[in-house]
């Protein structure tokens, strides 16, 4: 039986369209006249923020990069606005019995905006360049699972060493050999880190980010720094995203209330995430089109695992359990972010499939102030807290409701356990990921998170694995902890979806008790476009539906 194959079944083109159009409204109910024509050529603005780093897709998880990186590439697979998968470049992926390697097929005709063909060893190659330490990609821990990986590791390899469970059959054929079964990995290729890149990236990778050669919907025209990205329609592109628009220009923001002003005066036409000034008014400003459902983001308080009085021993755990409940949610989530948001119950939102409150250690982030105040108390028995010690909470300021959300959870602490604190403002998001990158935080900071995948495993193992610390992923905290990674691993080659969801919420009864990350909220997905956008709609992850959108003729 070990030979047995088990094909990965993904949803068929026809449903996608089918569930594209009706993801959205038409005529007068997404604000335009219903006897408006749209524009097929015209170029779409929309909202973005400095990228952190060139628009290389390995080393990119943060959002400003991660916008346009997902209209210019096209992976193996891709998701609906509704979130659900659908092959893109991948003909097929077959498993054999157990999960531990799958052969790929990809279909023949794609092929990179400089004339040359997608074939297999586009998606191996970069893969391994992703994965390799020496690159110093921060998408590597995604290809843990891969074999070859930890040989990837030493900083004494060549930059184009290769993993050694990527085998290339012919030009449109694969296969991965993983270390573990792993349930999730037809999903998970659907991340920006396992996108294909042609053989010109290994020339200059530098260069090929500031003007990237993609396969996706759309291709790169420009980049003026601090300013605007301009992508413009791919006439190549033989996914099923067609766009509806003739290219997006992301401008560049360092203040979602200028973003918002914007919208309404009709000088941007998309953006998420309204801000904090406007999140009484923006479901019935006549001035936009709005958008509020629950959504899959998740915010949390992190705390770097190295932080005097905070490490992962008995008192920093004691501390940070005192942090979490000193702090009300359900206050933050209706007197500063006015319903946008709602208090976060657990590691993986609502949303998602396989969410669960039924975890241990759940008390620990219910507001309960007494409680706070006794595990505050016996964590200075241990090690007494300095009299002018100040606790910060850094975020960036561009992102106006951070100031106001930090500033109540400052007060909090301070109130409900006698510390000093101090909300701690970075001026861009570029500038706070860039810090957070050089483990420069000295006090907890804000992680958000929008899920890469529709899956549970991915708000555990990309922030929280040993594997992703380090610079390797988006453990920013350095947390590590081998009992949490043996259960993400047992969870990969569960049975059965019930086994692997037990075993990812006993994973989060650990997070729960240690606490390298305290939930804070789950965001809505809330978005604004200007009116003269048809079909404006946000999908599963928060972000607009930057191709299906247009702008009516002038």
């Amino acid at each position: 039986m070990h030979n047995t194959k088990q094909k990965i079944t993904l949803t068929a083109a026809a449903l996608v369209v089918a569930l594209s159009l009706s993801a959205c409204g038409g005529g007068a109910a997404d604000g335009t006249s219903a006897s408006a024509k749209s524009d097929p050529n015209a170029i779409i603005t929309a909202f973005d923020t400095e990228p952190q780093n060139e628009l290389i897709p390995g080393n990119i998880n943060e959002r400003g990069g991660g916008r346009p990186s997902s209209m210019l590439f096209s992976g193996l697979v891709g998701i609906t606005p509704d979130g659900k998968t659908v092959n893109e470049v991948a003909e097929s992926m077959t498993a054999n019995a157990d999960k531990s390697q799958y052969t790929i097929k990809i279909k023949s005709g794609w092929k990179f905006t400089d004339g040359t063909p997608v074939t297999a060893s586009s998606f191996t190659k970069a893969w391994s360049y992703t994965a390799n330490a020496v690159n110093a990609q921060k998408g590597s821990s995604f290809f843990s699972l891969i074999k070859g990986y930890d040989e990837l590791q030493s900083t004494n390899n060549k930059s184009d060493a290769q993993l050694s469970g990527l085998k290339v059959i012919d030009d449109h054929t694969f296969t991965v050999d993983l270390i573990q079964p792993d349930s999730v990995f037809p999903t998970k290729v659907c991340y920006d880190a396992f996108f294909p890149l042609p053989e010109s990236f290994y020339k200059d990778p530098k260069a090929f980010g500031e003007h990237p050669i993609s396969n996706g919907p759309y291709k790169f025209q420009s980049w003026e720094h601090n300013k605007s990205i301009q992508l413009v329609k791919n006439p190549d592109y033989k996914g099923q995203f067609k766009p509806r628009n003739g290219g997006i220009t992301f401008k560049i923001y360092t203040a979602s209330d200028a973003a918002y002003a914007d919208i309404q005066a009709g000088n941007l036409d998309l953006m998420e995430n309204v801000p904090a000034s406007a999140s009484k008014t923006f479901t019935t400003d006549t001035n936009v089109q709005s958008f509020n459902k629950a959504g899959s983001s998740i915010a949390a308080v992190a705390l770097p695992s190295n932080l005097e009085h905070f490490k992962e021993d008995q008192e920093g755990i004691l501390r940070r359990q005192a942090i979490s409940m000193s702090i009300d949610r359900e206050s933050i989530c209706k007197k500063v972010l006015n319903d946008t948001a709602s208090p976060a119950a657990s590691y993986s939102a609502p949303t998602i499939q396989g969410y669960t409150t039924d975890l241990e250690n759940s008390g620990n982030i219910k507001y309960n102030p007494k409680k706070a105040k006794e595990l505050w108390e016996q964590a200075n028995k241990i090690s007494k807290i300095p009299a002018d010690y100040k606790l910060t909470f850094s975020y960036n300021a561009d992102e106006s409701s951070f100031k106001s959300v930090y500033k109540a959870v400052a007060n909090m602490v301070k109130t409900n356990l006698g510390v000093d604190t101090e909300d701690q403002p970075v001026p861009t998001f570029q500038e706070y990921r860039q810090d957070i990158t050089a483990r420069k935080m000295t006090g907890a900071f804000h992680a958000g998170w929008t899920p890469d995948y529709p899956s549970v495993e991915n708000y555990l193992h990309p922030i929280y694995a040993s594997d992703a610390a380090d610079g390797k992923g988006a453990n920013d905290t350095d947390y590590k902890n081998p009992e949490f990674d043996d259960l993400i691993k047992q969870a990969a080659k569960a049975p059965d979806s019930k086994a692997e969801y037990a075993l990812y919420a006993k994973a989060q009864g650990l997070l729960l008790r240690d606490l390298p990350g305290i939930p804070l909220y789950y965001l809505n997905r809330t978005g604004a476009a200007s009116k003269q956008v048809k079909d404006f709609t946000m999908s599963w992850q928060n972000y607009p539906v930057y191709w299906m959108a247009s702008v009516t003729s002038k």
